[in-house]
């Protein structure tokens, strides 16, 4: 049953999120840890980007754009998703890590018509566990645990309304109607994914990454970011930690904005710092285009000025040629920049 408005907490607005925690350093430190910089990241208040009112939604407008131009990923608060929900989803997905490795080994697959795919990342001081699903435009899941299938379905539903009035805010800011990269993506048949990982509390272990450095594939990233800070972000030649507030959602630029605002917006570098200490587990939804649809500079962001910096391919044949398909897609720009 999905949660109403009544049990979602609202949050207070503040400009920038400040959160109290020692911090060391900005890159692999001299004692060999991966410690980040507590700058703040913008946040982005949802419930004013969708509200009634004119100036509210303005403002926050310029507020998502500035989080764009700067940082390339904000903090969204006041989404609508309540806490017992996003609490069941991280309880459920614990369960399917907790299942023997046998039962989960039946999702280990290269076949490209699969559309779950589970695996392991264990090497160059990297530590994690992944569950891959296609959920867009048709949903796929596990089916143990019990009850998995239901809070991802409805877990889903939530980030992608989300994340669709986000793209509709950053269409607006680039000067278009606020449905322009919707309609333009075909989003009604948009190839989305989502990754839930695991990082196991491994308190004597050598590996320091959850997830070495990368650009994310796709349109938008909406994470449910876990119960521990963990996700770095490169900024201005330096690692700062995102520090996400609890239940906010970490919203990251990804490679395909990058491609049609061409270059004005940045898809953002990131990577992940295991605390083996604490056991992390997070959920990101990948929003994509569909398969059909041109991966290419708008024509409204080049001029004179700002020639094309990219390829156009569509994006299955930017698949294909990468070997690539919709749940295993990696970052695409070195292969379309110009």
């Amino acid at each position: 049953m999905a949660e109403t408005n009544a049990a979602v907490n609202q949050t207070k607005i503040h400009p920038y999120y400040t959160p109290q925690v020692d911090s060391n350093g900005s890159s692999i430190n001299a004692d060999g840890s991966f410690s980040g910089v507590d700058d703040p990241i913008p946040i982005i208040d949802y419930s004013m980007l969708t509200s009634d009112d004119h100036n509210q939604r303005s403002k926050t407008v310029q507020d998502l754009q500035n989080a764009c131009l700067e940082y390339g990923s904000f903090m969204v608060i006041n989404h609508g998703m309540s806490d017992s929900l996003i609490s069941r989803v991280y309880e459920a997905l614990a369960k399917f890590f907790d299942l023997n490795e046998e039962e989960k080994k039946e999702y280990e697959s290269n076949d490209p018509m699969d559309r779950i795919r589970w695996g392991k990342r264990d090497n160059d001081l990297v530590s994690s566990e992944f569950i891959k699903m296609a959920v867009h435009p048709t949903f796929h899941c596990p089916t143990k645990p019990t009850g998995l299938t239901e809070v991802l379905h409805e877990c889903v539903k939530r980030l992608r309304e989300v994340g669709i009035q986000l793209l509709r805010g950053i269409s607006t800011t680039l000067g278009f109607e606020e449905c322009y990269i919707e309609k333009r993506m075909k989003l009604e048949s948009g190839c989305d994914f989502i990754t839930p990982n695991d990082y196991p509390l491994r308190p004597y272990s050598e590996n320091q990454l959850g997830q070495a450095p990368h650009y994310d594939p796709g349109l938008l990233i909406l994470l449910l970011p876990g119960l521990s800070n963990g996700l770095q972000l490169e900024h201005h030649g330096k690692w700062i930690n995102a520090n996400p507030q609890p239940n906010s959602i970490v919203v990251s630029i990804a490679d395909q904005i990058e491609i049609l605002t061409n270059g004005k917006y940045k898809s953002v570098f990131h990577r992940v710092v295991l605390n083996n200490n604490v056991r992390r587990i997070s959920l990101p939804l990948f929003i994509g285009r569909s398969l059909d649809t041109m991966v290419s500079p708008l024509p409204e962001c080049v001029d004179e000025h700002h020639p094309p910096a990219y390829l156009v391919k569509t994006y299955k044949e930017l698949l294909e040629a990468n070997q690539y398909h919709e749940i295993d897609v990696k970052s695409c720009l070195k292969n379309v920049r110009l």
